[in-house]
C-alpha cells in the first residue's frame, strides 16, 4: 500500500496544475477535489453532438420506412388536396371545368434497352402520340426526356403493367372538361406556363379560362366555382339541333346563340365544327374558317344580310322621318353611279315601311337609309355596338371587332342598310336585336350569371313595339313562314348574304344564311341568332340557298327544343313537328 501511495503521489505531482484540482472544489473532508479541464468538456460536447446527429438520422429513416410513398398515394386518389385552378360551372352548378389528380410520364433513355419495342407499346397506350417521335425520345443519349403529360391514373397503370425500367412518373393536376364538345368554345383551355416532373403551373390559353385566368388561379377564390350564364341543357339541345341542320343542308359550318333580352346573359353559344377540349387539336392546316377551334359565334365576322333591315327600319322610325305605313318606292332598281341595287325577286311599285321588312326589299331598305342619311344611320349602329369589339368575357374578344368600310360613302349606307359592307359577329347582331326587344334599352352580352343592367335608351318603347309587330309579320306572312310554331309566337328576320370572296367580290353560289328570332314576340324574353355557312337545300328540283329555306326551319326546330328548357310553356295547340322535319328529311 505504501508503494502504491508513493507512486500515485509521484504521478500527481508531474501533472499540470489545472489537472491537480486548481479549478476544482473541495471534498466533504475538506481536501481538494480534482475538476474537469476545458479539453474534457470539448470532448464531451463533441460526443453529445454526434449522438444527436445519428439519433436524428435514425429517427428520420424510421419515419420514412413507415410513410407511404407519394406516387402510390396519388394513385389511390389522395394526392393533391388543393386544386391549382378554380372550377367553372354553368348557371345551374353543372361543372364545365374541373381538376383531376394526374401524372407526368418521363424517361431515362439510358435505362431503355429496346427503344423500338417500348415505343410500340407506348404508342398503343397513347394513340395520339406519334410512334416515331416516341422512338426518338427513347433513343436519346441524355438522362431525361418527356414522354407525355399529363396522363390519367388509368394510363399510368397501363404503363406500369409494361414493366419497363426507365419509365418514371411525377404527380400533378390535369384540367378536365366534363361537357366535352358541348361547351368547347366557351371554356377554351389551359397550358403549362412552367413545369417539372412533379408540378405544372396551369394558365388559361383561351375562352373563359384565358379571360378569367387571374381569378381562377387566385388561392382565395379557388373554392368558389366561377358561375357562367350558360345553361348546359340548353347548350346541349341547341348543339344537337344545329348539328342535324348542318348535316341536312350540307353546310360547311354553323353557329347559334341564345341571349336573354333583359340581362344580355348568353344561355347558349354553339359553333360548328367543334372539338373536344380534353383533347384539343395542337394544330390545323386547312382553311381558317373550317378550323374546329374557331368560334364562329363570337369571332366570326360576317355580312349578315337582310337582318340589318330591321335595324334600318327601326332607326328610320325612331328618327321620325317615316311611320310604319309610309309608302316607299320599290318597283325599280336604285341607281348610284355605275352601281344598281335590285331586289332578288319582283316587288310592287310601292310598299309600306313595314312591308319593306316583311317582304325583304333591298331597294326599299336602301331608300330608307338614304332618307335617314349617313350620319344618323352610323350613329344608331354605333350606339348599338356595331362598331366596337365584342364586350364579352372571352380571351379572344379583342379580335372580334367589326369590319367597317375603309371609306363610308352613301353607297356604303345603302348596302349596309340591307346587310352588305359591314361584317359583325352573330353575338353583335343578337345584342342589337335584344336591345330592340328590351323596349329599346341597350343590352350588352355577357357570359356571367346575373348579367348586366339595361343601358341607354336607344329606341323608344313605341318603336320597339312597332318593330316587334313587324317581325311577327315576317314569320306570319313574310320570308320566315317556315318558322311558325304552334304553341309559340315567334318574330324575326331572315338574312341571305352572298359570301365574300377573298381578294374581292362575292361568290354567286355561296351564302351565309341567317335567321334572327325573338320569342315569345308578344312578351320578348330571348333572342336566337342562327347562321349556316354555305347551306344548300336539295329537296326540290332546284337547289335553294335562301335563309327562308335553310336557316329558318333549323331555327324553328331549335326553339321547339329549347323553349321548354328555358321555362317557356307552349300555348295549347297541335305539336309543330319542326324538329322531326329537320332530323328526318334529306337523310
Amino acid at each position: 500500500m505504501t508503494m502504491k501511495k508513493h507512486l500515485g503521489e509521484r504521478i500527481r505531482l508531474r501533472l499540470p496544475a489545472a489537472r491537480r484540482g486548481v479549478e476544482g472544489g473541495r471534498s466533504e473532508s475538506g481536501s481538494v477535489r480534482p475538476g474537469r479541464t476545458r479539453e474534457d468538456w470539448r470532448l464531451i460536447l463533441v460526443v453529445l453532438a454526434m449522438m444527436l446527429v445519428y439519433g436524428a438520422v435514425g429517427l428520420r429513416m424510421g419515419l420514412l420506412a413507415l410513410i407511404e410513398p407519394v406516387e402510390p398515394r396519388m394513385a389511390g386518389g389522395a394526392g393533391v388536396t388543393t386544386p391549382l385552378r378554380g372550377e367553372i360551372a354553368d348557371r345551374n352548378g353543372n361543372l364545365l371545368a374541373a381538376n383531376l389528380p394526374a401524372f407526368s410520364l418521363y424517361v431515362d433513355p439510358t435505362e431503355i434497352k429496346d427503344p423500338a419495342g417500348v415505343a410500340d407499346d407506348l404508342a398503343a397506350i397513347f394513340p395520339d402520340e406519334d410512334r416515331e417521335q416516341l422512338f426518338k425520345r427513347l433513343s436519346r443519349k441524355a438522362r431525361f426526356a418527356w414522354i407525355k403529360r399529363p396522363i390519367t391514373p388509368r394510363q399510368r397503370q397501363a404503363v406500369l403493367d409494361l414493366g419497363y425500367p426507365g419509365l418514371k412518373f411525377g404527380s400533378r393536376v390535369m384540367r378536365i372538361y366534363p361537357a366535352g364538345r358541348t361547351a368547347a368554345h366557351l371554356v377554351g383551355g389551359v397550358q403549362a406556363a412552367s413545369e417539372d416532373v412533379r408540378f405544372a403551373e396551369l394558365v388559361g390559353s383561351g375562352g373563359v379560362e384565358g379571360y378569367f385566368d387571374a381569378r381562377l388561379r387566385n388561392p382565395g377564390q379557388i373554392g368558389t366555382p366561377l358561375e357562367l350564364s350558360i345553361d348546359l341543357t340548353v347548350q346541349a339541345a341547341l348543339r344537337d339541333v344545329l348539328a342535324a341542320g348542318t348535316k341536312r343542308f350540307r353546310a360547311k359550318g354553323a353557329t347559334a346563340v341564345v341571349m336573354d333580352v333583359r340581362t344580355g346573359e348568353l344561355h347558349a353559344m354553339v359553333s360548328l365544327p367543334d372539338f373536344d377540349p380534353n383533347h384539343k387539336p395542337k394544330s390545323y392546316s386547312g382553311p381558317a374558317e373550317l378550323d374546329p377551334r374557331f368560334n364562329r359565334a363570337a369571332f366570326g365576322r360576317y355580312e349578315l344580310g337582310s337582318t340589318f333591315k330591321v335595324l334600318t327600319a327601326a332607326s328610320a322610325l325612331e328618327s321620325g322621318i317615316v311611320g310604319p305605313q309610309t309608302m316607299i318606292e320599290t318597283g325599280s332598281a336604285l341607281a348610284f353611279g355605275r352601281y344598281r341595287i335590285r331586289d332578288t325577286h319582283k316587288m310592287p311599285p310601292e310598299m309600306t315601311v313595314a312591308d319593306v321588312v316583311v317582304r325583304s326589299s333591298n331597294v326599299g331598305a336602301a331608300r330608307l337609309a338614304l332618307n335617314l342619311g349617313t350620319p344618323r344611320l352610323k350613329d344608331y349602329l354605333k350606339r348599338l355596338g356595331m362598331f366596337e369589339q365584342l364586350p364579352l368575357e372571352l380571351a379572344e374578344a379583342a379580335r372580334a371587332k367589326p369590319l367597317l368600310p375603309p371609306r363610308w360613302t352613301d353607297l356604303s349606307t345603302m348596302t349596309i342598310s340591307f346587310g352588305h359592307g359591314l361584317a359583325v359577329s352573330p353575338i353583335h347582331l343578337a345584342a342589337a336585336f335584344a336591345t330592340l326587344a328590351n323596349d329599346g334599352r341597350r343590352v350588352r352580352p355577357t357570359l356571367i350569371k346575373g348579367g348586366h343592367e339595361p343601358g341607354e335608351q336607344i329606341f323608344s318603347t313605341a318603336t320597339s313595339r312597332v318593330m316587334m309587330q313587324i317581325m311577327r309579320d315576317v314569320v306570319r306572312r313574310g320570308t320566315a313562314q317556315r318558322g311558325q310554331l304552334a304553341g309559340y309566337d315567334i318574330g324575326g328576320k331572315t338574312g341571305t348574304a352572298d359570301k365574300y370572296r377573298p381578294g374581292g367580290g362575292y361568290y354567286n353560289d355561296r351564302v351565309i344564311a341567317t335567321f334572327a328570332a325573338v320569342f315569345p314576340i308578344n312578351e320578348p324574353r330571348f333572342v336566337l341568332v342562327l347562321s349556316l355557312d354555305e347551306p344548300v337545300d336539295r329537296s326540290g328540283k332546284v337547289e335553294r340557298r335562301e335563309a327562308s329555306r335553310t336557316a329558318v326551319p333549323v331555327a324553328a326546330a331549335a326553339i321547339e327544343r329549347i323553349a321548354p328548357l328555358l321555362g317557356l310553356r307552349p300555348q295549347p295547340g297541335s305539336l309543330p313537328g319542326a324538329l322531326a322535319a329537320i332530323e328526318t328529311s334529306g337523310q
